[in-house]
């Protein structure tokens, strides 16, 4: 099917399919009551270390990428339940951060999508 990706602060849609954030850490002023998640995949998030580093900056963006890209990798498949959900009907990775084309959901959706592609789930 297909991977979506959205702030977490946008209202739910039935559209969304399986709603997962994608964050180590809870998005401020939101309720949990109010979030509509499936799951919280902590685990599936940029390690504390390099979420700092990263700090958002658009000039380390494809760094970033590869770096979190090589934690995903030796992770030891976290991300296999979402992938196969995704095969099947819509995910849509949720993320709290300001930036829309710069945070971890765009990049873990990168990453799941070429696996999608590369394993044709």
């Amino acid at each position: 099917m297909s991977i979506a990706v959205k702030r977490i602060y946008e209202p739910a849609a039935q559209s969304d399919g399986y709603r997962v954030l994608v964050d180590r850490l809870w998005p401020r002023g939101l309720k949990k009551d109010d979030a509509a998640l499936d799951a919280w995949s902590k685990e599936l998030a940029p390690s504390t270390a390099l979420r700092k580093w990263f700090g958002h900056d658009p000039a380390r963006w494809e760094c970033f990428r590869h770096r979190y890209a090589s934690e995903l990798d030796a992770s030891g498949e976290y991300w296999r339940p979402l992938l196969t959900q995704a095969s099947r009907h819509r995910v849509t990775l949720l993320f709290g951060a300001h930036d829309e084309e710069h945070n971890n959901a765009v990049a873990l959706k990168c990453y799941l999508d070429a696996l999608l592609k590369e394993y044709a789930y």
